[in-house]
């Protein structure tokens, strides 16, 4: 039986090199895969909350993993439906967010599946991208937009509503079987965004999203929207991309040719004046209409296009 590093690793690997996995659904019976999932989950406050079922982390054993690769073994594994509340969002907006709580088991499993999936996708997402993925988050894009903002004239804020409620599972799945070719294990992926919720504890459906809250979440919609990603570092920003170096700005060119020649005349109080008001002025022409450039930077589902000048 293999290391859970050694792996993950070797599914890295082939996310790097963009070959394709083959029998992912087989990695579900290595049991160091659970261990170093119970390692991550037991400390959360959420580790003790119950979803549709009294199971939490208390009572966790190495016959309970035996006892989910068993069924997984036999493809006997079901998901249960999680239980939906709605808590307030960070914001301090009155509106409230949903939030899914699925049971210990289907948590456990979830964050192996997880590991797998980070492993082989994280080699490829876009360094522009920062929710949800190790050693980025909110600072490492916020350095990025006060890095490269620097010059910039326009930014667009944009948010795209209800995300996780929104991603379309057809869409999520497609794209997950051209990497991983296994049915059992897409089909398994399949179960657990389909496995439905209980608000009210009245049992609803699940047409799209993955649930707020739940582990595997937020690789899900980095999964998706690194297609976004590539969209515009492909296709959007060469196309908006023109120039090598904004044209020097004429009325700067001017002084400066006023200041020497002023120098040449030993007017040094000019010489200083015309100093003080090239200090005051950009050396080259903002608004060349030769030069644009785009930037694109994503923090989960907001993300900020920025320009050096407008685009129309």
């Amino acid at each position: 039986m293999r290391d859970a590093e050694t792996i993950l690793n070797i599914i890295r690997k082939r996310g790097q090199r963009g070959l394709a996995v083959e029998d992912a659904y087989r990695l579900l019976y290595q049991r160091d895969l659970y261990l170093c999932a119970y390692g991550k989950l037991y400390r959360n406050k959420g580790a003790m909350t119950e979803g549709t079922t009294p199971e939490t982390v208390d009572g966790m054993s190495l016959e309970k993993i035996e006892t989910i690769i068993n069924l997984l073994r036999n493809e006997r594994y079901k998901w249960i439906s999680v239980r939906r509340i709605f808590i307030p969002k960070k914001n301090g907006k009155t509106k409230l967010r949903p939030l899914g709580l699925p049971s210990w088991s289907d948590k456990l499993l979830q964050e192996v599946i997880r590991s797998i999936l980070e492993a082989y996708y994280e080699p490829q997402f876009s360094v522009h991208s920062h929710g949800f993925r190790p050693k980025r988050g909110c600072h490492t894009a916020l350095r990025e937009v006060i890095q490269k903002g620097k010059g910039t004239k326009w930014f667009i804020e944009g948010d795209i509503c209800a995300c996780f409620d929104k991603i379309d599972h057809s869409a999520l799945l497609s794209i997950l079987q051209e990497s991983f070719h296994d049915n059992r294990f897409i089909r398994l992926l399949g179960g657990l965004l389909k496995a439905g919720y209980l608000e009210d504890w009245r049992y609803n459906h699940t047409y799209s999203g993955v649930p707020q809250g739940s582990v595997i979440g937020p690789i899900c919609s980095n999964i998706v929207l690194n297609r976004l990603d590539k969209y515009v570092e492909e296709q959007l920003i060469p196309t908006y991309t023109r120039g090598s170096r904004r044209k020097a700005n004429l009325p700067y060119v001017r002084l400066q040719m006023q200041a020497a020649e002023a120098r040449r005349k030993d007017n040094w109080e000019r010489v200083h004046r015309l100093k003080r008001q090239l200090q005051s002025m950009p050396s080259r022409d903002p608004n060349d209409p030769n030069f644009r450039r785009l930037w694109y930077v994503r923090y989960a589902d907001d993300c900020v296009p920025r320009a050096q000048r407008r685009i129309i």
